[in-house]
Order: C-alpha cells, then structure tokens, then sequence
C-alpha cells in the first residue's frame, strides 16, 4: 500500500582546514587539562597541624674552660752511702786530745747542775702540795643502808596501833600488810612503800605506820638512813 521513498541530497566534501582546524583545537584542550594539576596546587588544610608541638632539643650550655690539671709528679730521693772501709791496721794506744782551755763546763747526763743541787731544792719547793683528805664527817653519804649483816635492827621507840576498818571487820577480813620504808637519819618513816596486803586494810596500816618513830641507827659513829621491813597484822577476835 505504502512505498518507500528515499530522498537523497547532494554529499558535501569535508576540508583539509577544518579538519587540521579541529585537531589543533583538540590538542589545546588535552594540553590544558594535563597542565591545570601542575600549576594549581591544592593547598592542605592547616587545622589538622595545630595539633602537633615541635619539641626542641636543649641548647647545650657552653663547655667552660678548666684549668689544666697538673699531674703531681713523684720525687725521687737518692741517698748516697758511705762505703766503711776496714782499717788496715789497729793503733796500740789511743791518744786523748787536751780539752780547750776557755771551754763552758757540760752538766751532767741526769740534768744536776754544779751548784750542789740548788736547782732541784727550787723544784722541789714549786711542786704544789696535795689538798688534805677531807673529813670523815664531810664524806658523802653513800645512801640508806639495809639492816642486816653489820648493821643492828632499829629500834621501834613509839608505835601507833592501826584502827581495824569497820568494812573489813564487817566483811570478816584479816591478814597481813607488808611495807618497805626508809628511816631517816632522825628516826622517822620515809618513802613507804606497800609489798603486799589486803586492800580494805592497806589504808589503816599506812596511816599507823607512817606515825612510828625509830632510835637512829648509827654507823662508825654517824647516824644514818636505813632500809627496813614492816609488817602489820590485822586478827579478829573469835
């Protein structure tokens, strides 16, 4: 039904310039393009290097310049030694030169001058004499002495019954107090010092016993402080 129809025009040459024309102009345009990376450079963002401190390295302080040291060097000593040569023979008498007339007179090895001893009498009497002993009577006293051995026992001229304490009494207490004490030089209780007892009548006999009055004891003729031992006994009555 339908018939095709081609139409044909008439076919146009190219031309050599135009084609050189468009070769040259591609060739620009490559050379461009390789050359942009080359003259542009990107630039690195400076935020991402703030981070980093370069660390320097100490300057060195300058050498100082030291003395030369001296080496001490050691001495060397050279004695020289006398050769003893023998004599060859031994004179039979030995020939005593007379002494100089004029000559000082030489002491003696031991230091006695020629004066007949005067010099020694005068250091004699420089010496200084040693201070008397002192007394018996001022001599320090060595310190309270116990009763037994040489020394006798002091004896007791007034003694103070203790009071039974009514608590004791009550609780049905009794026994023994044990005391060490000093007696002094004038006979009376020092330093007394509980050993042993019950508590409800250590307080009764310290208070007894701290009114006692002893004869001094006597020591070569001294008085003096003695260590001695009391005890008190507390008993009821059945």
């Amino acid at each position: 039904m339908f018939e095709q129809t081609f139409v044909t025009g008439p076919q146009q040459a190219r031309k050599p310039a135009a084609v050189a024309l468009s070769l040259a102009a591609q060739a620009t345009a490559v050379a461009v393009l390789a050359a942009l990376p080359l003259i542009y450079t990107p630039t690195l963002p400076l935020t991402r290097f703030r981070d980093f401190v370069v660390a320097r390295a100490p300057e060195q302080p300058p050498a100082r310049h030291s003395a030369p040291r001296t080496e001490a060097r050691p001495t060397l000593h050279i004695f020289a030694f006398q050769r003893l040569i023998t004599p060859s023979r031994v004179p039979a008498a030995v020939h005593q030169e007379p002494a100089i007339p004029g000559a000082p007179d030489i002491g003696s090895a031991m230091g006695v001058p020629s004066d007949g001893g005067a010099g020694i009498n005068s250091l004699v009497a420089d010496v200084p004499k040693a201070a008397p002993a002192p007394a018996a009577s001022q001599r320090k006293n060595p310190g309270p002495v116990r009763i037994g051995g040489k020394v006798a026992g002091a004896n007791l001229i007034r003694s103070v019954q203790p009071v039974y304490p009514a608590l004791a009494r009550s609780a049905r207490v009794q026994g023994t107090v044990e005391f060490t004490a000093t007696i002094s030089k004038e006979g009376n209780i020092e330093n007394l010092t509980l050993v042993r007892g019950h508590p409800l009548l250590v307080a009764a006999a310290r208070e007894a016993v701290s009114q006692w009055k002893y004869r001094p004891t006597l020591l070569n003729g001294q008085p003096v402080e003695v260590i001695t031992d009391i005890t008190v006994n507390f008993m009821l009555s059945p």
